[in-house]
């Protein structure tokens, strides 16, 4: 049977704030789209919007520089404010830091520049200029997403949030999953047979993220983003697992 998959960018979502309800935006806009929720589609939902509504933005103010923080912001050339609180953010490994870039191990157990903290489209404040973290358990923030989601249309949905990030050896970011609740985020396919027959012994599908990137193409970057979409036309029996089992255990990361 040939299927067919549709990502649906939702529309006319407003700009969030600090405490506000996303699962009514994301209604509206699934409405605006002429789109009714079905059994397995997904919400993808942008980390932007969900670190807003969660109150995730700091004024660089508030930072407290270390020594650390000064020396890293020597190296990089970037406001030692930042640094601290990537600092803050990362969970105690600086990878690499060289002009204009750090990458580190963030809390969440990602590896990705700036500790995923982010200064573009993130409006400043009585305190003057702000930045936006990512929030504080994206699984968390996904699973509530979905528990409301489902309640309200009666079925059962996925749910992702995705960042967009880059990848060793690769140029460019694309749309990983940082938050996920009521899909695979990975599914093991070792021992199934291939194409002639013989047991696969690695492969491993990092569904969560090939559904983020998917959905990232469709609702873009910067100023023209859409920060949501309906991705639809997939099914899956595997079991379901939060975006934190992609995260490869550091004792097996040969990168660090």
């Amino acid at each position: 049977m040939t299927r067919t998959l549709t990502v649906t960018p939702l529309p006319g979502l407003p700009r969030v704030k600090p405490g506000d309800d996303l699962v009514p935006m994301l209604v509206d806009g699934l409405s605006r789209a002429g789109l009714t929720p079905q059994r397995q589609d997904i919400v993808v939902v942008a980390q932007k919007i969900v670190s807003k509504s969660e109150g995730r933005i700091r004024p660089l103010a508030s930072a407290k520089v270390t020594p650390r923080a000064e020396e890293l912001a020597k190296i990089t050339g970037k406001d030692p404010r930042q640094m601290a609180l990537v600092l803050e953010e990362c969970d105690g490994d600086v990878l690499r830091a060289k002009k204009n870039v750090i990458v580190v191990g963030h809390r969440l157990g990602l590896v990705m520049a700036n500790a995923g903290i982010d200064r573009s489209n993130v409006e400043q404040g009585a305190d003057g200029e702000a930045v936006l973290l990512l929030p504080l358990d994206p699984d968390a923030s996904a699973a509530t997403l979905k528990s409301r989601l489902d309640a309200h249309y009666g079925v059962s949905l996925g749910v992702v949030i995705t960042d967009s990030i880059g990848r060793a050896w690769r140029l460019g970011t694309t749309g990983h999953a940082i938050g996920a609740a009521g899909i695979p985020s990975i599914i093991d396919q070792r021992g199934q047979p291939d194409m002639n027959d013989r047991a696969l012994e690695v492969t491993e599908t990092a569904f969560a993220d090939s559904v983020a990137a998917a959905a990232v193409l469709m609702m873009g970057e910067a100023a023209e983003g859409t920060p949501a979409a309906l991705v639809r036309g997939l099914s899956w029996s595997a079991p379901e697992k939060s975006a934190r089992a992609l995260t490869r255990p550091k004792n097996e990361d040969m990168f660090r």
